[in-house]
């Protein structure tokens, strides 16, 4: 489980491929306090840490998720978020976010607010159901607030520190990223769905 709260970013330093598996390896502050089969959040998606060599840490996508998700396209020199699990006695700063994602949503905008930046994303079809106005959503692990909320489309404000300590400044209109819907909506929408 995570919080959705970035701690630092990370370095794509070498992809590989085996049959419908991607392995990538990464450089981070976090490595000297990782360790092997502990679950980390890349850019919001939890893969298992496999190895730990040379100031690198190794993970491995699956054809599954490398399907719903943006790691399909990583290659060397990607800037990816990080976030390792919460501590039991940890404060929930954010809000309960797993690691499993649902899909992903294109930047159709980005504005400069000059202090704050506000970017607009297009859902693709089927998933306006789980979004709410002040709701929360998860975008490369990130959590953030949605306001300005269309059938198809959401607005998410930047303050200063999220725009510095994580890969969103580096989007760009067009970009996709992954999203992952609240926990609780998705349950309550289940429950509904079944009545």
């Amino acid at each position: 489980m995570f919080t959705g709260i970035i701690e630092t970013t990370g370095l794509i330093e070498e992809v590989s491929v085996s049959g419908s598996n991607k392995t990538f390896l990464v450089s981070s502050p976090l490595y000297p306090e990782l360790k092997v089969d502990q679950s980390l959040s890349h850019d919001g998606v939890c893969l298992t840490v496999e190895k730990l060599a040379g100031g690198l840490h190794q993970v491995t996508a699956i054809d599954e998720t490398l399907g719903k998700t943006t790691l399909g396209a990583w290659q060397k020199g990607t800037l990816i978020n990080l976030e390792r699990c919460m501590p039991a006695n940890g404060r929930l700063d954010g809000h309960f976010v797993q690691g499993h994602v649902d899909t992903t949503a294109e930047c159709t905008g980005i504005t400069d607010k000059q202090g704050s930046w506000e970017y607009r994303f297009k859902l693709p079809e089927g998933f306006s159901h789980l979004i709410i106005e002040k709701g929360s959503i998860s975008l490369n692990g990130t959590s953030l607030t949605i306001f300005d909320l269309a059938p198809d489309a959401f607005t998410v404000a930047i303050v200063p520190y999220t725009y510095q300590h994580t890969n969103i400044h580096r989007l760009q209109k067009g970009d996709r990223v992954n999203i992952e819907f609240d926990m609780i909506g998705k349950y309550i929408s289940r429950i509904q769905g079944l009545k």
